[in-house]
């Protein structure tokens, strides 16, 4: 088989090593650059010290622009435009970006949620990988939206671990405030509405929802819990077949008929959702880990289908169970 030769921009971040850890062994990928520049000379190991024996690569802030099949961007928001005006790549090169810099499809990357886009992800050269949050909140909304269940308003609360704020220290991500503690951050504000908004509209443009999101940060490191309601007249029945169908051909999306917990998808590219009808409320609860299907494997998730690869390739990943 030949290898995709593959470039991570900012690999020494949580992203990055994610990426790290899943491409290391993934069969069609060769990994050539481990970028970042405050780590550049420094083995890998030395830093992500879980890859000692795995990867014995150094950073780098020497970053090639011919000879690179694939790069994937694991840069601040706001920085990987910029670097991309400064860095030039062939148009053959796939270019995947994990921050919300080209998310609006105007930009010209496409929206990389395969359970939406598989079909323009499979020949996209330049892709967009969802907001950690915005995945949970579309794959728990998405059925409905297609189908004008949701009018007006819907209610959406989430909770997130610690590493969804990054690995730069800040107060909010600081072991001694998280630790016993839940606080609501951003209410109504989220920067991932915006491309939440553009995938409804994409499944349902005559239908303006309201999306009221109250995010919070939880007082654990790895995953993502979303619970959505809104009006509805339906059975559970008819709401599980319907969601059921849609997601039929979706490599990780799996719909549970029992109560999930959050354990089921830490380390795993997966999301779970979960029905329940109650008081004429079709209640959503949605599930992924923000790192797997939140950011990293979903990421290597659409390098597998511009590539022609099996999807699930490298993500055969095991969930934790204590």
């Amino acid at each position: 088989m030949t290898k995709v030769k593959t470039a991570i921009i900012g690999a020494a971040g949580y992203t990055g090593a994610e990426l790290i850890r899943l491409l290391v062994h993934h069969p069609a990928c060769e990994l050539v650059c481990l970028h970042s520049n405050s780590q550049k000379g420094i083995r890998v190991d030395q830093v992500h010290r879980d890859l000692l024996g795995d990867c014995d690569l150094q950073f780098t802030d020497v970053i090639p622009t011919t000879g690179l099949d694939a790069v994937f961007l694991c840069l601040p928001h706001g920085e990987a435009s910029t670097f991309l005006k400064q860095h030039s790549f062939p148009d053959a090169t796939v270019i995947i970006d994990l921050s919300t810099d080209f998310r609006d499809e105007s930009t010209g990357f496409v929206y990389g949620l395969p359970e939406i886009n598989i079909k323009k992800i499979k020949t996209a050269k330049r892709i967009a990988n969802p907001g950690c949050f915005a995945t949970g909140i579309q794959l728990a909304l998405a059925p409905a939206i297609q189908k004008g269940w949701v009018q007006g308003t819907v209610h959406v609360t989430g909770i997130t671990g610690s590493t969804g704020a990054g690995k730069s220290l800040t107060e909010t991500s600081h072991f001694s405030y998280r630790t016993s503690n839940v606080s609501v951050y951003k209410l109504f504000t989220h920067q991932h509405l915006k491309e939440i908004k553009q995938t409804f509209h994409q499944l349902n443009p005559a239908n303006e929802v309201d999306l009221l999101f109250v995010p919070y940060r939880g007082n654990f490191t790895r995953g993502i819990w979303i619970t959505a309601y809104f009006p509805f007249s339906g059975t559970q029945e008819e709401a599980m077949e319907v969601y059921q169908e849609f997601y039929a051909g979706s490599a990780f999306t799996h719909i549970s008929s029992k109560e999930l917990d959050l354990k089921q998808v830490v380390n795993t590219n997966k999301c779970l959702l979960c029905l329940q009808v109650e008081k004429g409320q079709l209640v959503v609860y949605s599930a992924i880990d923000n790192l797997l299907k939140g950011a990293s494997g979903q990421a290597v998730q659409n390098f597998n289908l511009a590539f022609g690869l099996d999807e699930k390739m490298g993500l055969n990943l095991k969930s934790i169970a204590f």
